[in-house]
C-alpha cells in the first residue's frame, strides 16, 4: 500500500478537464488507439462500465482500462444509466461496445450489460475509478481456479491537499482488516461493483436487482452466486483500483467517516462470525 503519494502511474490518466467540449480530440485518439490494439471479438472476459453523469471521468477510467497489459482477449461494454450529462456523448467517442439503459439504477444497468456480453467471465468496473495495468490478470488468477464463482479486489483512495495520503491508508488498513473478518462467513459484502468479477453463467441465473437502488446490488447478486462456487478475495497490492474520495466526504471528514464507519462495524461485528440466513437478496433490506 502506498503510504505518502498516489502511484505515478495516475497522472497520464488525470486528465484536467470539466466538460467534453473541453477535451481535445487527441486525447480520445491515443486512447481509441489503445483499445483497437487491446479490445478483442471474441472475448474471453467483458469488462462492464455503467455510468450515471460521468461525462469526462469515464474517459479516465477507459483510458486506464486501454492501458491493461494482458494475454487475456477480453472487450470492453459501457452502459449510459440514463445519464442527465453528456455522458453518451463520451462514451460514443470511444471504440467500446456501448448500450442505453433508460431503467435508472445500478442493477438494470449491470443486468444490462451481463446479458449483451460475449465473454464468460465478468468484470465489473466503476466509471470514476483507475484501473492498473494488471488489474485484470490478477483478477483472473483468482477467478479461473476450481470452484470459483466470484472474485472481488480491493481499493484505495486519491489523496488531495485536504486528504493525505498517510491518513487515507490508515482507513484504507481498518477496512481491510474488516474485509478479513467479512471473508469468513459473509464475503459478499465485501463485493464491490468497483473492482469484482464473477462467472458470467452464475450472474444471468443469479439476475441483478431491476428496481432502482442506489446500493448494494453488487453484494445482492454475489450473495445469490455463493450457491454455485466460493467468493474468494485478490489481495495483490499493485492491483488496487484506485478512486477519488467523494464517497468518504459526504460523511464530513476523513475522522468523522472513520468514526462512522467504525461505530457501524462494531455494532455488527458478531455478525460476521455466522452466515447470514437464507433470504431473498432482492426484495430483504438486508
Amino acid at each position: 500500500m502506498i503510504l505518502f503519494s498516489n502511484p505515478k502511474w495516475l497522472e497520464q490518466h488525470q486528465y484536467p478537464y470539466n466538460s467534453i467540449d473541453e477535451v481535445p480530440q487527441s486525447v480520445f485518439d491515443r486512447i481509441n488507439e489503445r483499445l483497437d490494439k487491446r479490445l478483442s471479438t471474441t472475448p474471453l472476459v467483458s469488462i462492464m462500465v455503467i455510468a450515471y453523469n460521468e461525462e469526462v471521468n469515464i474517459l479516465r477510467s477507459i483510458s486506464t482500462l486501454s492501458c491493461l497489459e494482458t494475454d487475456i482477449p477480453f472487450e470492453i461494454v459501457a452502459v449510459n444509466n440514463n445519464s442527465s450529462d453528456r455522458t453518451q456523448e463520451t462514451i460514443d467517442k470511444l471504440h467500446v461496445r456501448k448500450f442505453f439503459q433508460p431503467i435508472q439504477g445500478c442493477g438494470p444497468a449491470r443486468q444490462m450489460a451481463q446479458e449483451n456480453a460475449i465473454g464468460k467471465y465478468m468484470l465489473l468496473a466503476d466509471a470514476d475509478c483507475f484501473y492498473p495495468t494488471n488489474w485484470m490478470n490478477e483478477m483472473m488468477k483468482k477467478l479461473q481456479q476450481p470452484g470459483v464463482v466470484c472474485v472481488y479486489g480491493r481499493y484505495s483512495f486519491i489523496a488531495n491537499p485536504e486528504l493525505p495520503r498517510w491518513q487515507l491508508t490508515i482507513h484504507e488498513t481498518l477496512k481491510d482488516l474488516i474485509a478479513e473478518a467479512r471473508q469468513y462467513k459473509r464475503p459478499y459484502l465485501n463485493a464491490y461493483g468497483i473492482s469484482m468479477g464473477y462467472l458470467r453463467e452464475a450472474g444471468l441465473k443469479a439476475g441483478y436487482m431491476m428496481h432502482r437502488r442506489t446500493w448494494g446490488e453488487d453484494g445482492r447478486i454475489c450473495f445469490e452466486m455463493m450457491q454455485y462456487g466460493k467468493v474468494v478475495p485478490m489481495k495483490t497490492r499493485s492491483a488496487r483500483v484506485w478512486t477519488g474520495p467523494r464517497t468518504l466526504m459526504k460523511d464530513g471528514t476523513l475522522w468523522q467517516a472513520l468514526g462512522k464507519r467504525a461505530r457501524k462495524e462494531i455494532g455488527r461485528a458478531i455478525s460476521y462470525l455466522t452466515p447470514h440466513p437464507p433470504h431473498d437478496p432482492k426484495t430483504s433490506e438486508d
